[in-house]
C-alpha cells in the first residue's frame, strides 16, 4: 500500500446509473368553458387508433407522447404499431422503441432494435453503450496531447506527493530521509512517514530549493496535502490521528487519518486543531477549498459513502464553524475510490478515481460545477497526465495554465514523484446552444417553456426556462449531440437532436410548439385542430376513402365528446375545371361527408353544408392566372365551422 495516504487500494467495476426524466403530470380533468372547448388531440387520436384507423405521424404522435412522460409500457404499444406499418424511420424511433421494450422486459426484441439503430446511427454512444463497449479510451484519446508534462525538480527517492500553492511557494508531503536517526517508518510499506515541505516558484512555476515546512506542524506521524486561503493565515491539512501527543484508534485497533487545522501567527502555524466531523472511526483526507473560500472539499469513507471512498463537501460558516458533510453523488463517486480533490476557480473540480474509466490504478478526471450545485459529466484529462499507474493529486493555476500532480509512474526518482505540466490547450470547447420558442400556429412567444437539455442516455443535465421574449440559452461542449426537449402546459412537448460543431461558437435551435389542446369557439375551423386541411376522395368521385375516414373519425370523436356541438361543413375546390363543374362535385362531396358522419351516429339536425367550388378563393388564382400547385392547393380545402357549441 503507498504512502500516499490513499483511503483504501481496491480495484472495482464500474457500475453507471441512468435514469429516465421524471414523469410529468398529465391533467385528466375536462376543462370546461362557456364559450370554449378544449380539445385532447392525443387522446383523440388514441380512440381513433383503437378502432383500428393507422397512421405513421399518428403512431409516431402517440408513441411519442407516453415516451416523454416515461410510461414506457404505453409508449411500446404505439411504437410496435409504428413499426408494423414502416421502418423507413429516423434512428430515434428505433433507439426509444429498444427502451421501450425492455421496459416490459421484452430484452431479446430490444436487442434486436438495438442492432438496427447501430447500423443506422453510426457511432452512436449508446449503441456502443449497448454493445458493452463504452469507447471511453477513445475518449480519453481524444482529450490527450493538452499537456506538457516533466519532473518538477523536487523529488527524493522516497515518495514526494500532494502539492499545494501557498503565497507563490509549493508545498507538498515527503518521506524522504531527513537526516534523523529517529525517523519513524510506516510498516505497511517500509517507507518514512511523510511531512510537509516547502520550495518557492518562479514565474514558470519551477520550484527553488526544498526545506522543511514548519516544525510545529511536524508529528510522529504522516502529515500530507494541506490547502492554505489565499490570505495565508489559516491551513487544513491531512494527519494521521495523533493530536497534542496522543494517538487515536478505531475499534480495530488502526491509526486513521483525519483533517486538521492551523493558523498562522506570529511568523509560525499554531493552534492546531481537528475538524468537528473527524471521528475515530472513519478517515477524513485531503482537503481542498472553493474558491471563495466557504466550502471544503475532502475525501472520506463516512457513513453514506458509495464506495471505498468518496468525495464530499461541507460548508465553512462566517463564524468559523462547520455545517453537517454532503456526499457529491453519483456524477462524481463510484463503487471504487474517488480522492485528492481540487477546485478552480473556474468552476471546476478534479480529483483522482478508480472508478471511471480510465488507463489504470487512478487517473485524474474533471467536471463541472453547475450553479445549482449539480456536476457535469466527468471526463478523463487524457494521457501525458495520465498513465496506466497511480496518477492524483492535480494542481493548477488557471491564469498560466501550469500545475502539479502526482505519479508513480515508470521513469520516476521515488515511489511517488511530483510531475511540472504546462497545459497547452483546454479540455472544454463550449457553444452557446439557443433558441425562440413560438406557437406554431400563430407565431406567438411562448415564456416560461421549460427547456431540458439531455445527453445520449437520456439523463437530464440541465433544466432552464424561456424568458419573458421566448428566449432560451445553454451552455453546451463542443463535439457533442444532445437531446433538447420543449415542455409547455397546453402543448405537445417537443424533442429535437442538436450535434454542436467541434469549434467555439453558438448553434441555433428554435422551436414550434403545437397546442395539444385545440381551443375552438364558435365560427372557427374544428379541422384545423388536427391539421384537416382537405377530405380526399378518389378523383372526379365522392366516396369516402381510407384516408377520409381517418380524418372524420377525428370529428367523430370530438362530435361525441361535445353532444350541443354543430357543424358547416364547406366543400371547396380550385379554379381549374368548369365553374359548374367544381361546384357540383364540391356540394356531392360535402353531403357524402354529411351522410357518412350521420351513419356514425351522429344526429343529422346538427350537420348543414355544401359545396362552393371555386366561389371563395384564399388567393389570386382564379381562371386564367398561372399558378402554382401549391398556390392551388391552398383553395382546395375542406372546412367544419362550428355553428354551436
Amino acid at each position: 500500500m503507498k504512502n500516499k495516504i490513499l483511503l483504501f487500494i481496491t480495484i472495482v467495476n464500474v457500475f453507471s446509473f441512468h435514469c429516465l426524466a421524471q414523469k410529468a403530470r398529465v391533467s385528466t380533468a375536462e376543462k370546461k368553458y362557456d364559450n370554449y372547448a378544449y380539445i385532447d388531440a392525443i387522446k383523440t387520436y388514441e380512440r381513433v387508433a383503437e378502432k383500428g384507423y393507422k397512421s405513421v405521424d399518428m403512431f409516431k404522435k402517440l408513441g411519442n407522447s407516453y415516451y416523454y412522460n416515461a410510461q414506457l409500457d404505453q409508449a411500446a404499444k404505439w411504437y410496435a404499431e409504428l413499426f408494423t406499418m414502416t421502418q423507413d424511420l429516423e434512428p430515434e424511433y428505433y433507439y426509444r422503441y429498444a427502451q421501450s421494450l425492455r421496459s416490459i422486459g421484452e430484452n431479446n426484441k430490444a436487442d434486436e432494435i438495438m442492432q438496427k439503430f447501430n447500423q443506422l446511427a453510426g457511432n452512436d454512444s449508446r449503441g456502443t453503450l449497448f454493445e458493452k463497449d463504452r469507447n471511453f479510451l477513445e475518449e480519453i484519446k481524444a482529450n490527450s496531447g493538452r499537456y506538457q508534462v516533466e519532473n518538477a525538480g523536487i523529488n527524493s527517492k522516497y515518495s514526494d506527493y500532494g502539492s499545494s500553492f501557498y503565497m507563490n511557494k509549493i508545498v507538498f508531503a515527503s518521506a524522504r530521509d531527513t537526516g534523523s536517526l529517529g525517523q519513524r517508518k510506516h510498516a505497511w510499506t517500509d517507507q518514512y512517514f511523510t511531512n510537509l515541505y516547502v520550495a518557492d516558484l518562479d514565474e514558470a512555476m519551477s520550484p527553488a530549493k526544498v526545506l522543511k515546512f514548519d516544525r510545529n506542524v511536524k508529528s510522529r506521524f504522516h502529515e500530507s496535502t494541506p490547502t492554505f486561503t489565499k490570505d495565508g493565515k489559516t491551513m487544513y491539512f491531512t494527519r494521521n490521528n495523533f493530536l497534542e501527543g496522543k494517538k487515536g484508534k478505531d475499534g480495530n485497533n488502526i491509526t486513521l487519518i483525519k483533517i486538521y487545522k492551523a493558523n498562522f501567527e506570529n511568523d509560525k502555524w499554531t493552534n492546531i486543531t481537528e475538524l468537528p466531523f473527524n471521528s475515530d472511526s472513519y478517515s477524513t483526507a485531503h482537503p481542498a477549498l472553493s474558491a471563495d473560500e466557504k466550502t471544503l472539499y475532502f475525501a472520506s469513507d463516512m457513513p453514506g459513502t458509495f464506495g471505498q471512498s468518496d468525495l464530499f463537501k461541507v460548508k465553512i460558516n462566517e463564524d468559523g464553524s462547520f455545517g453537517t458533510p454532503e456526499n457529491l453523488g453519483r456524477t462524481i463517486n463510484t463503487e471504487g475510490r474517488e480522492t485528492f480533490p481540487f477546485l478552480t476557480n473556474e468552476n471546476e473540480i478534479y480529483f483522482a478515481s478508480d472508478g471511471h474509466p480510465g488507463l489504470g490504478g487512478l487517473d485524474i478526471f474533471v467536471s463541472k460545477i453547475n450553479a445549482d450545485g449539480t456536476f457535469d459529466k466527468v471526463q478523463n484529462i487524457g494521457t501525458d497526465a495520465n498513465s496506466p499507474q497511480d496518477d492524483f493529486a492535480y494542481l493548477i493555476d488557471t491564469k498560466t495554465r501550469r500545475g502539479f500532480f502526482s505519479s508513480n509512474r515508470d521513469g520516476g526518482q521515488g515511489y511517488d514523484d511530483i510531475y511540472k505540466f504546462l497545459e497547452t490547450k483546454k479540455l472544454v470547447c463550449e457553444q452557446e446552444l439557443y433558441g425562440e420558442i413560438t406557437d406554431s400556429d400563430t407565431g406567438e412567444i411562448l415564456s416560461n417553456t421549460q427547456i431540458s437539455l439531455l445527453d445520449d442516455n437520456l439523463k437530464t443535465l440541465n433544466t432552464i426556462y424561456s424568458d419573458e421574449k421566448g428566449n432560451y440559452s445553454l451552455t453546451v461542449e463542443c463535439g457533442k449531440r444532445y437531446s433538447v426537449r420543449a415542455t409547455k402546459e397546453e402543448y405537445t412537448t417537443k424533442e429535437e437532436i442538436v450535434t454542436i460543431a467541434k469549434e467555439n461558437g453558438r448553434t441555433h435551435l428554435p422551436f414550434a410548439l403545437e397546442k395539444a389542446r385545440c381551443k375552438v369557439a364558435v365560427g372557427d375551423d374544428l379541422g384545423k385542430c388536427f391539421g384537416i386541411k382537405m377530405i380526399y376522395f378518389d378523383f372526379d368521385k365522392s366516396d369516402i376513402r381510407m384516408e377520409a375516414a381517418l380524418d372524420l373519425e377525428k370529428i367523430l370523436d370530438v362530435m361525441n365528446q361535445y353532444p350541443n356541438m354543430k357543424l358547416d361543413i364547406r366543400s371547396h375546390t380550385d379554379s381549374r375545371g368548369s365553374y359548374k363543374y367544381n361546384e357540383a362535385l364540391s356540394d356531392r362531396r360535402a353531403k357524402s361527408t354529411i351522410q357518412w358522419l350521420i351513419k356514425n351516429g351522429v344526429n343529422k339536425n346538427r350537420l348543414v353544408g355544401k359545396g362552393y367550388g371555386e366561389n371563395q378563393l384564399v388567393n389570386k388564382c382564379a381562371d386564367g392566372v398561372d399558378c402554382t400547385e401549391e398556390e392551388h392547393q391552398m383553395n382546395r380545402r375542406s372546412e367544419f365551422i362550428i355553428t354551436a357549441l
